[in-house]
């Protein structure tokens, strides 16, 4: 998608007063009033439309004399995490809890992404609408269900590489996910 008409305030505006997503990173505002510029989807109250300079990229904003705003940090490239924003969080979240030798606790998991438990379960209920144990016990089911497809992997082998601590809880969590104990799964799979 283009930038909107350079030569057209009125709709430049109106991209401003909607946060219209589609123009983030392909437009930019400067507030000559506070001297501050901005991505077009900052939360920050709008300007006056008298107020408002409109700029193509951040480095031009800037060559002007703004400074970037420290809410939207439009100085900062598109596509990085701190472009992203919470996303980026969550992303490198579920990367952690895909890997084998991955955080085995919620704890674990935040003091690595350096947020508290509490911000974490939050950003995963608002991206996912799941906790981040949740998306961890589906990560090892899954691997789980791929295993048992060999009938050669003893249920224990299969539980203990799925990254269940114990036989006990892993037929406890399969038969509560898939409501049959693994070993029957097992039998109603078609084979390899």
């Amino acid at each position: 998608m283009n930038t909107p008409n350079q030569n057209d305030p009125h709709l430049l505006y109106q991209a401003l007063l909607t946060r219209d997503k589609r123009y983030d990173g392909k437009l930019f505002f400067a507030v000559t009033s506070t001297g501050i510029y901005c991505r077009p989807i900052c939360p920050a109250p709008k300007p006056k439309p008298q107020n408002v300079l409109y700029y193509a990229d951040a480095q031009t904003a800037a060559m002007a004399g703004f400074r970037a705003c420290k809410r939207c940090r439009p100085e900062t490239r598109p596509g990085s995490p701190a472009w992203e924003g919470t996303k980026a969080t969550v992303s490198r979240a579920l990367r952690l809890l895909a890997a084998a030798d991955g955080p085995e606790s919620l704890s674990a998991l935040s003091d690595k992404l350096g947020v508290t438990d509490r911000h974490l379960r939050r950003l995963f209920k608002e991206h996912l609408g799941k906790s981040p144990m949740e998306i961890k016990q589906q990560n090892r089911l899954s691997l789980a269900t791929t295993l048992l497809a060999d009938p050669d992997a003893s249920i224990a082998n299969v539980a203990f590489a799925s990254g269940f601590q114990s036989l006990r809880r892993f037929n406890d969590v399969f038969k509560q996910a898939f409501g049959t104990a693994p070993s029957q799964w097992r039998k109603s799979c078609p084979p390899l």
